[in-house]
């Protein structure tokens, strides 16, 4: 049977301005059509570690080879920050912390993504001088979304907060980071909001922590993150965690019991269209967690310290953290060292728990 034409005449009439039409062989589509497809296809799917995903980064982002090849195999990442490294923990104590941290996600099947600028590089990965750098030389940038900039224009060193971090790791396609506790709103101030909020309204990925840092209003924190839309998770727990401790008593909205269920939550989410992160907040191991009273005593303490000798700015939370290691004689310390790594380590498994992981890019 002959395929089925319009006939010259009634296609002229209705299409008078194109050639006669034969509905059985359409013309193909052009190169520029199937690639522009594609990316639709992709940016539906959330797709972020493609072959495209490269296209804009600037010249000055640096890959270290194991990153590098980890992006080109697909194999799962996680992102770790370096302001912990820089701000938060004394020398050498920050430089085995992070080693340890990597040799974790390793351990549980990811591929360890540690973030910093190092002389104007952003760098996805760091290889051992230069953590070595950031861990020992001072003094060193704290990095904000706002202070890469300068940084770069520079070349100045620093490490990145969570927030620098989140910016970070979504440009180089990463979609698992993992930290110690979040910035939020500051108690007594509720006008002073850590960058890590907005930063964390606007970037999609999985964000594992201990919660918020105990030194923070963590009602008012809450607050803040289900008006910009992050969704709180609780893993294997039905109770904010309280960084150093537990339970802080207020309860989280959504629970996860696998990395798994995890990943399906975000992936709903994001193809949903939302570009927030999902905030999954794990309580820290407890053998190594403190009792809410006792933190709260030494955080009551640390904070009329710092009233009274007039620190503000991002000095703050460095201030904070180290008087709460000196009154509670260390255990603070040790709280933290223990949940970034028991962090790090469902951080990896919850990247791996990714349907794509493991298909090569193009």
């Amino acid at each position: 049977m002959p395929s089925p034409r319009l006939s010259s005449s009634l296609c002229s009439t209705a299409f008078p301005s194109t050639t006669p039409c034969n509905w059985a062989s359409p013309p193909p589509p052009s190169p520029c059509a199937i690639a522009v497809r594609w990316f639709l296809i992709c940016l539906s799917k959330n797709c972020t570690n493609t072959w495209w995903s490269d296209v804009n980064l600037p010249s000055f982002f640096s890959f270290s080879p194991e990153v590098q090849r980890a992006r080109r195999l697909r194999q799962p990442l996680v992102a770790l920050e370096t302001a912990v490294v820089t701000h938060g923990l004394p020398y050498p104590v920050n430089a085995s912390l992070a080693a340890d941290m990597e040799a974790e996600v390793r351990a549980h099947g990811a591929v360890p993504a540690t973030v910093g600028v190092v002389r104007g590089k952003v760098c996805i990965g760091l290889e051992g001088s230069d953590l070595e750098h950031l861990a020992a030389d001072k003094p060193m940038r704290k990095i904000s979304r706002r202070d890469f900039g300068a940084a770069i224009a520079r070349g100045e060193s620093g490490g990145t907060t969570v927030a620098g971090t989140l910016l970070a790791a979504h440009r180089a396609g990463i979609r698992v980071f993992a930290t110690g506790g979040i910035g939020g709103v500051h108690r007594e101030a509720p006008f002073d909001v850590s960058a890590d909020l907005p930063a964390l309204a606007e970037t999609p990925l999985v964000v594992v922590c201990a919660g918020a840092k105990s030194i923070l209003d963590l009602p008012a924190t809450l607050e803040r993150l289900e008006t910009l839309s992050v969704p709180v998770v609780g893993y294997r727990t039905d109770d904010f965690p309280a960084f150093y401790a537990r339970r802080s008593g207020l309860p989280v909205p959504l629970r996860a019991d696998s990395p798994r269920e995890v990943v399906a939550l975000a992936q709903a989410h994001w193809q949903m269209g939302m570009n927030s992160a999902v905030l999954l907040v794990v309580p820290p191991p407890e053998e190594t967690a403190l009792p809410e009273d006792f933190m709260e005593r030494a955080v009551a303490q640390a904070l009329e310290e710092a009233r009274a000798q007039g620190i503000s700015g991002q000095a703050v939370t460095p201030f904070l953290l180290s008087r709460v290691a000196a009154l509670t004689e260390g255990r603070s310390l040790e709280a933290n060292l223990s949940l970034l790594l028991n962090n790090a380590r469902l951080a990896a498994q919850v990247a791996a728990a990714f349907p794509d992981v493991g298909r090569k890019m193009v």
